[in-house]
């Protein structure tokens, strides 16, 4: 009996999360439906052509040639069809149905007057009312370690999965070095992520095996109770201690 061969290169298991080393347009035919897809692919405008800056920092792009070009209208229809919803980020480059509900990262001072845009855009396709989240990564310090041309901080990430509570497997199909990943895991979501770069991959794969490892302030067991004598206050809150 003939093997059919998988179109991916490699697939890890990193607690709920499952990832696949290929290209999302051979792979996601094979996948079932997630809840959400919660994405932020290539839009196109030549953010691996060279060196950014992001306040003083300096972010050379060593995989030159992937944000040649956006992702074409195959692949966006996949993508809609993956889940029941989709919050893709930077939909105002794509072809994609009216919304109203886009989410706007404002991303501050820090980005006033620099090289890249003051704010970026995610499309949703519920109908809803628009959103805006001000969020300045530099002054926060989460561009120290960056990892990826366009990586979107966590904070950002974790925001967007909090308009869709219910979706408990989420999918991104342009992993990159793993964000999405990251805040699934923070919110105890499942995760699929698919990344064609190899050196991405491990990235994220390492990134996400962090986060996993991580407990949560949630999972900690609750401070020791002081040994100390303790008191019980019967009065009324309203009128004080009845005589």
């Amino acid at each position: 009996m003939t093997e059919v061969a998988m179109p991916w290169r490699r697939k890890e298991v990193i607690g709920d999360c499952t990832l696949y080393l290929g290209d999302c347009a051979r792979i996601l035919p094979l996948l079932a439906r997630a809840d959400a897809v919660v994405t932020d692919p290539p839009y196109g405008i030549g953010a691996s052509a060279g060196t950014g800056k992001y306040g003083k920092l300096k972010f050379e792009a060593t995989d030159k040639g992937w944000d040649g070009s956006a992702i074409g209208a195959p692949v966006i229809a996949q993508l809609l069809r993956a889940a029941d919803e989709a919050i893709i980020w930077g939909g105002n480059y794509f072809t994609l149905p009216p919304s109203r509900a886009y989410l706007v990262w404002d991303k501050g001072a820090g980005f006033r007057g620099r090289d890249f845009a003051e704010c970026e855009m995610a499309w949703w396709s519920r109908d809803s009312n628009a959103r805006v989240m001000r969020y300045d990564p530099l002054a926060a310090g989460d561009y120290r370690d960056k990892l990826h041309p366009t990586q979107k901080p966590v904070a950002v990430m974790d925001w967007c999965l909090g308009f869709i509570p219910n979706a408990r497997t989420i999918l991104d199909p342009f992993m990159g070095s793993g964000t999405t990943g990251v805040s699934c895991v923070k919110a105890k979501r499942r995760f699929i992520g698919i990344e064609v770069d190899d050196g991405y991959f491990e990235t994220a794969c390492a990134r996400i095996r962090e986060a996993c490892s991580t407990p949560s302030i949630f999972d900690l067991p609750p401070p020791a109770r002081s040994a100390g004598p303790s008191w019980e206050y019967s009065g009324d809150i309203f009128g004080g201690v009845p005589e």
